[in-house]
């Protein structure tokens, strides 16, 4: 348990420099320049630059905010988002909490980063950061809905509520047969073939809808654009944190990309196969065996995380792609999304996943 919490709490801290370097470069190359160039070789050493310039900027606290809560705010929307790693399988052997119920308790706990919000906007006494916590409150609730239904769909199909056991049938090591499709009638067994032919997505080809609903949902829970709404410069300066400099700021950056990680990470669990890798053993070419370390529990150890990660990772370019090439919505767009498209449509695959499920038990 101890040595999950190290190794997330190290993941988070790195995550921020690695996360903020390729973003720059990324949007620069989609916008067609050069990124941070200056400091170090190929600007590598531009955001240390950054931490340090926040490190040693003044803490300014307003005079008529909330003291108490504008200081504790930040903390606890790291806490809340850092906390949620802990249901989160670095591999086959390694998670700092299996528990039966982990992905109800992960959503509950990724969800409480909003009262931190809340308390950011309202103790700050700035009617900008007001607006842009009201906008948060408003925003995230809304998304809660189609992307725990879309979690449902995952949960119908695999018959729990537990994060291993939701990757173990993604893959070779998998005591009970996965079928393609979902179906047995159709006999075509991929416990032993394994790879990306056993994850959810291709187990039950609808879940591919599930999905991207995800992902939408999981843009708006993380404020990233085109889902940006509560932090709009044009509109609210920067939203619920406008009143916030120096190290509490650096906690809020650190706790946003803590949650795009996070995010990430949780949709390559339920869609994605999680720590399995995706090589499928072919005939004599046993290369699900040998990318997934079945046979040594130091190799099992190493290609998990090594797969999670990579799999999490791909996921956050996604993300950064996303934001540098679409525009921001308006709020009447970002609720007719949510309460006229997405909602509807992830309730057709919940009872789509509850007649699969039928399907696959005949």
């Amino acid at each position: 348990m101890f040595l999950s919490l190290f190794i997330f709490l190290a993941v988070i801290g790195a995550n921020v420099i690695v996360s903020v370097y390729i973003e720059r470069k990324l949007s620069a190359f989609i916008q067609d320049r050069l990124g941070p160039m200056e400091v170090g070789k190929w600007g590598l050493l531009q955001l240390f630059a950054d931490l340090l310039k926040l490190f040693q900027k003044e803490d300014i606290i307003p005079d008529k905010a909330d003291k108490k809560l504008f200081m504790f705010a930040p903390y606890l929307i790291f806490i809340a988002i850092f906390a949620g790693f802990a249901f989160i399988p670095v591999n086959r052997l390694l998670q700092g909490a299996d528990l039966q119920t982990g992905v109800f308790l992960l959503m509950g706990i990724i969800s409480l980063d909003i009262l931190g919000i809340l308390m950011a906007g309202w103790s700050s006494n700035n009617k900008y950061a007001l607006l842009g916590s009201m906008r948060s409150v408003a925003q995230i609730l809304s998304y809660e809905v189609p992307i725990g239904l879309s979690v449902l769909c995952v949960v119908l199909i695999s018959s729990s509520l537990n994060i291993q056991e939701i990757i173990t049938q993604q893959g070779i090591f998998s005591g009970e047969a996965n079928y393609l499709f979902g179906i047995k009638a159709l006999g075509i067994e991929t416990t032993r073939i394994g790879g990306f032919l056993t994850w959810n997505i291709f187990r039950s080809p609808f879940l591919l809808i599930a999905f991207v609903v995800f992902i939408i949902a999981a843009l708006a829970e993380a404020n990233r654009a085109p889902f940006d709404l509560p932090e709009a410069e044009s509109e609210l300066i920067a939203g619920f944190h406008t009143e916030y400099s120096g190290f509490r700021w650096a906690i809020l950056f650190l706790a946003e990309y803590g949650m795009m990680l996070l995010l990430s990470m949780f949709a390559v669990v339920l869609f994605l196969g999680g720590w399995n890798t995706p090589f499928p053993n072919i005939g004599s070419l046993k290369l699900a065996d040998w990318t997934s370390g079945k046979n040594s529990e130091i190799a099992t150890h190493l290609w998990g995380a090594f797969w999670l990660f990579s799999k999490a990772y791909l996921g956050m370019l996604v993300q950064m792609w996303i934001r540098w090439t679409l525009p921001r919505m308006r709020v009447d767009q970002l609720m007719y999304l949510c309460w006229k498209v997405l909602t509807p449509l992830s309730l057709i695959l919940v009872l789509i996943s509850a007649f699969w499920r039928i399907l696959m038990i005949w």
